[in-house]
């Protein structure tokens, strides 16, 4: 999709460059295309073509970025995705602690109600 974008994009200031030279230089080229003098319908054909050229290229442009903005909205769901799970295997190793720390207390009480002494020199 993106080289179409560039390729629309590409013709449309093509077009309308070649349009701007013939209509410069129209008194020294009118035999080439068989048009003997420039008239309102002409010109107004000629816009109505660049408008059709521009607005297919404002076209592929939207669905460009459609296309990418469907990507990020992906890849933050994807993203808000892996943080859950790494905050949930944290929580988990957290409380595995919290766990074995509160199981060491409770052998520590119930093994004597007396704690030895401890000679501190």
């Amino acid at each position: 999709m993106k080289q179409l974008n560039k390729i629309t994009h590409l013709l449309v200031l093509l077009y309308f460059a070649v349009s701007l030279v013939i209509f410069l230089s129209f008194n020294s080229v009118k035999g080439i295309f068989g048009i003997e003098e420039l008239n309102t319908s002409i010109v107004v054909n000629f816009l109505l073509i660049g408008l059709v050229l521009f607005l297919i290229s404002m076209a592929t442009e939207k669905m460009e970025i459609n296309g990418l903005l469907s990507q990020i909205e992906k890849k933050e769901i994807e993203k808000n995705e892996l943080k859950a799970k790494l905050y949930d295997q944290d929580q988990g190793i957290k409380l595995k602690n919290i766990e074995k720390k509160m199981d060491q207390k409770e052998e520590e009480r119930d093994s004597s109600v007396i704690r030895p002494r401890q000679n501190i020199k």
